[in-house]
């Protein structure tokens, strides 16, 4: 994988960047993916963020590797401090936790002024950061799901101005599991949730031979009601 030739991961989350923007990518890595987008007239011009310096420095030589220098821009910060407000169109964040993608998005709020979409890759945990969107107000417009290499990935796409609500009467089963998602169950969609069956079953089962507290009452009516809903989506 270089900046001409994308992971099938990555390619997915350019698939969704608008076309004509100015992105910035945090936690780029190799900054493949906004070099990409540059090269490909995807987006006018980049930022990358990088927290350490290692992949700070991979990020420069790539771009400078690329012919870029000027138009994609290394930065070395925590999130979105390498950012100025209205500075970028469209943010990605790829290859990280949801909570930490979470995190990320709400140290930096005052840095999305200007910010119209999100492009979201979680390795982990999706359904904590469209409980962040949904929370601060930014609609949910797309969803993708896929495997690569044996791994699963989510990708969701956010945007500031689009009113409309992604989700219905089941709200709470639609932030878990992605209400788009839940229209179109492809193969990786169908392996994710049948080994989350097998691992919240596995939950319930050690909460049940454990003491019985207050707290792990709670979290069993927690589990039960997670396994209902998958088991919904895969009947």
């Amino acid at each position: 994988m270089n900046e001409v030739n994308l992971s099938k991961r990555l390619k997915r989350v350019f698939d969704y960047i608008p076309e004509g923007t100015k992105m910035a990518d945090i936690g780029s890595d190799h900054a493949y993916l906004p070099c990409y987008a540059v090269l490909n007239k995807r987006c006018t011009s980049a930022i990358v963020g990088e927290i350490t310096e290692g992949p700070y420095n991979s990020a420069r030589s790539t771009i400078r590797q690329s012919g870029l220098e000027g138009i994609v821009e290394a930065r070395m910060g925590d999130g979105l401090e390498v950012l100025v407000p209205n500075e970028v169109d469209v943010i990605t964040i790829a290859g990280m936790g949801g909570s930490l993608i979470s995190s990320i998005l709400e140290n930096g709020k005052e840095k999305l002024q200007g910010v119209e979409t999100l492009v979201l890759q979680p390795n982990i945990g999706a359904n904590q950061i469209r409980n962040w969107l949904d929370k601060e107000g930014y609609s949910l417009v797309e969803e993708d799901i896929l495997e690569e290499d044996g791994k699963i990935y989510e990708i969701l796409v956010a945007s500031k101005s689009n009113l409309n609500s992604a989700y219905g009467e089941k709200k709470d089963m639609e932030l878990f599991i992605g209400p788009y998602l839940l229209k179109n169950k492809n193969g990786a969609f169908k392996k994710k949730w049948e080994h989350e069956k097998n691992n919240f079953e596995r939950i319930l089962t050690q909460l049940e031979s454990a003491k019985q507290t207050v707290e792990s009452v709670q979290k069993i009516k927690e589990v039960e009601q997670k396994l209902e809903w998958i088991k919904e989506v895969l009947s």
